[in-house]
């Protein structure tokens, strides 16, 4: 949330110079709040657990969320429940006219498929469409990430030979962007993904921003310069045993899968790993929601389909 403070304090000019969003008391008087409104467009297999993840990370926030979870029209779980979806999720065909001022479109376990062997890639694609003009701002999290950046810009990935898996550190690239702050020079994600798209290919989009990253990992945080797209490649919502679960998994197909890097105490699987990313994913998306949700949305909900967009302070 931003901080309030009288109005002409000299304050407001230095934090400005740095991208910190400081609101006159004469703003914030003439504010109307209202609960910000979006949705979690769920592709993982492990549904319940990705909702408890993601919802975690929202539910930091100061701000009044209100949630719905949706789900595909064209595809049917085979692992989770028909009467939990049918409970808790409402198919894509019933909120096509509403809008949001917020989306979060999950990853998915789709690494070898090309894009149009997907079963749903067409109604993805209109999901991804429709999501331009009835969301202020999409974030993308780790496939859906790829798949949106070869939707809206063409850039097609490419796969590794060996998985990128483990936990990963990363640089900021920018010291005072909006999605990045309060974050510390250097910081760690997990990874789980064969996916790969350099960030040379990533920067010429010129609309494109890649906010942070590494040499291992490559481009991880990358956003549209109206931060109404914003895309990650890794896996900041995941529990801290969830590489584990995955790599327990991947063992019991083959002898060779590759062990999660800088997770295991003493690259021991034996010994549960500790949760060392937690602090970052939640102020990531404490600043997503505020910055390109709250702060950029208009009041009048039924205005995201006319692209209003008022945010020009974040960056």
């Amino acid at each position: 949330m931003p901080i309030t403070v009288r109005d002409q304090l000299p304050a407001i000019a230095a934090l400005r110079n740095e991208n910190v969003f400081v609101m006159p008391q004469s703003r914030a008087k003439s504010q109307e709040i209202r609960p910000m409104r979006l949705a979690i467009l769920n592709l993982m297999p492990n549904k319940v657990e990705t909702e408890v993840q993601f919802i975690r990370l929202l539910a930091n926030s100061p701000l009044q969320v209100n949630v719905d979870l949706l789900r595909l029209d064209t595809h049917r779980s085979k692992t989770t429940s028909e009467q939990h979806l049918d409970t808790f999720y409402k198919y894509f065909s019933e909120v096509k006219d509403f809008n949001y001022d917020g989306l979060i479109v999950t990853g998915a376990p789709l690494a070898h498929l090309e894009y149009e062997q997907v079963g749903y890639w067409h109604e993805l694609q209109l999901i991804l469409d429709w999501a331009e003009h009835h969301v202020t701002s999409t974030l993308f999290s780790c496939w859906a990430a790829h798949a949106s950046l070869f939707h809206h810009y063409g850039l097609k990935r490419h796969l590794r030979e060996a998985k990128l898996c483990g936990v990963f550190k990363h640089q900021r690239y920018f010291e005072h962007a909006a999605l990045t702050r309060g974050f510390d020079d250097d910081f760690l994600v997990p990874h789980s993904r064969y996916g790969h798209i350099d960030i040379e290919q990533i920067e010429t989009e010129s609309d494109l921003e890649v906010l942070a990253g590494s040499n291992q990992v490559g481009a991880y945080l990358i956003k549209n310069k109206s931060g109404s797209q914003v895309f990650l490649t890794g896996h900041p919502e995941y529990d801290a045993t969830t590489l584990k679960g995955e790599y327990l998994r991947d063992c019991a197909k083959s002898h060779n899968a590759p062990k999660p890097v800088n997770y295991f105490p003493d690259d021991n699987p034996d010994i549960n790993p500790s949760k060392t990313w937690q602090s970052h994913a939640f102020l990531l998306f404490s600043n997503w929601l505020n910055y390109y949700v709250y702060q950029t949305t208009p009041y009048d909900i039924n205005l995201v389909s006319q692209d209003v967009r008022t945010n020009n302070y974040a960056e």
